[in-house]
C-alpha cells in the first residue's frame, strides 16, 4: 500500500479523530485541519498525541470560512476528506448565516483549493440524508413502536428527489450539489456520501447532534432526557468503523465511485426507534430506568429514515459489519470506561 497524504478537515471531531487514528496506523501522512471549537476537539486531540505521538499528524487551527488558510492547507495533498460543519438543525434554525457560511461557503472554499492545487486529489464530503427533506410524498405506516414504510422495503435510494428543509438541509445541500458538480464541470474525482445517524465511540454527543451517544452519556450520567415528538421516529444507525470502512472503499474505487452519491447507513438491518426500541435497549444496558420528558416535533424531522445501500453494495463492495446490538454495547461499553470525560 503506498502512503498518501490526507486532509482531513474537521480532523478533531468524532469521524475525524476516529479516522486519522485509522490513517496513521496504516502508516499515511495526515493534515488536520479544525478551528478545535466544537466540545471534545481538544480531548480527541490529546488521545491522538497519546496514541501515535505529538509529531505523528500536522495540526493547522483553522477554519474553512477563510479561503487563504484553506488553499495553503491543502496545497500537496493527495486525497482530501471534508468533515468541517456546522452540524445541528436546531442551530441552523437559530444561526442560519453562520450555518451558510461553514457549511454552503466552507465546502466551497474547500473544493476550490483542491482545484486550485493542480493535484486533482480526492475528496470526500460528508453530507447527510437531511438534503431529502421531510419525504411527505412516502406513505409511511404507524406502529405500535415505529413507523415502517408501505412501499419502500429496502429504504430511501439516492433517487429520491432533493427537498432541502431547515437551514442545515439548504447549506449541506448546497455543498452536496456542488461537490458533485466539481467532478462534472472539472473533473475532480470527488465522492459525495449521504450519512445517516452515525455513531460510536469518541463521540461527545449533545442533545441537538448524535443522539445514539447523547443517550448513552446522559443515561449514564443520569442527566435529563428529552424525547421530541413521540419517540417512534425511526433511523438506520451506523457504527464508526464501518463508516470509516465506506470512505476506504470510496478512495479505493474512485476510478468506479468519482462523481457518484451514495447513502451510506445501517440500511434496513440495522434501524431503532428513537425511544421506543432504543430505550429498553439502553435500560438494560444501564440496570436502571431513564426518566425522560417529551416536546415538540423539532422542524424538518423525519418520522422515518432509512438508507438504502444496495449502490454502495453494488459500486464500493460495502456492507455494514457491526449490527446495532454490538454496536451500542461498544459504545455504552466506552463511555462506562471514560466517565471522567463526561
Amino acid at each position: 500500500m503506498s502512503v498518501k497524504n490526507y486532509l482531513i478537515t474537521g480532523g478533531a471531531g468524532f469521524i475525524g479523530s476516529n479516522y486519522v487514528h485509522r490513517l496513521l496506523e496504516h502508516g499515511h501522512k495526515v493534515t488536520i485541519l479544525d478551528n478545535l471549537t466544537r466540545a471534545g476537539a481538544e480531548r480527541n486531540l490529546r488521545w491522538l498525541k497519546e496514541q501515535h505521538g505529538a509529531r505523528s499528524f500536522r495540526l493547522v487551527i483553522g477554519d474553512v470560512r477563510d479561503a487563504k488558510v484553506v488553499d495553503e492547507t491543502a496545497k500537496d495533498v493527495d486525497i482530501i476528506v471534508h468533515l468541517a460543519a456546522q452540524v445541528a438543525v436546531t442551530t441552523s434554525v437559530i444561526q442560519p448565516r453562520e450555518d451558510f457560511e461553514i457549511n454552503a461557503r466552507g465546502t466551497f472554499n474547500v473544493l476550490e483549493a483542491a482545484r486550485a492545487s493542480g493535484r486533482n486529489p480526492v475528496f470526500l464530503y460528508a453530507s447527510t440524508n437531511k438534503v431529502y427533506g421531510g419525504m411527505d410524498e412516502i406513505e409511511v405506516i404507524e406502529e405500535p413502536d415505529r413507523y415502517v414504510y408501505r412501499k419502500l422495503p429496502h429504504g430511501v435510494s439516492e433517487a429520491q428527489p432533493l427537498d432541502f428543509h431547515s437551514p442545515y438541509g439548504c447549506s449541506k445541500g448546497a455543498g452536496d450539489q456542488y461537490v458533485r458538480d466539481y467532478h462534472r464541470i472539472y473533473g475532480l474525482p470527488t465522492v459525495v456520501l449521504r450519512q445517516s445517524c452515525i455513531y460510536g465511540q469518541r463521540q461527545f454527543g449533545i442533545e441537538d447532534q448524535g443522539w445514539v451517544a447523547w443517550f448513552v452519556i446522559a443515561a449514564l450520567t443520569k442527566r435529563p432526557v428529552t424525547i421530541y415528538g413521540d419517540g417512534k421516529q425511526v433511523r438506520d444507525i451506523l457504527f464508526i468503523d464501518d463508516l470509516l470502512d465506506s470512505y476506504d472503499a470510496a478512495i479505493a474505487n474512485i476510478d468506479k465511485a468519482a462523481g457518484q452519491v451514495f447513502n451510506i447507513g445501517g440500511g434496513k438491518d440495522n434501524t431503532l426507534s428513537v425511544w421506543r426500541e432504543f430505550g429498553p435497549m439502553l435500560e438494560r444496558s444501564c440496570g436502571h430506568v431513564i426518566k425522560v420528558k417529551h416536546s415538540d416535533w423539532r422542524p424538518g424531522d423525519q418520522h422515518i429514515y432509512i438508507s438504502d445501500i444496495r449502490k454502495a453494495k453494488r459500486v464500493l463492495g460495502w456492507v455494514p459489519s457491526i449490527g446495532v446490538e454490538q454496536g451500542v454495547g461498544k459504545l455504552v461499553d466506552w463511555v462506562k470506561e471514560n466517565r471522567n470525560l463526561f
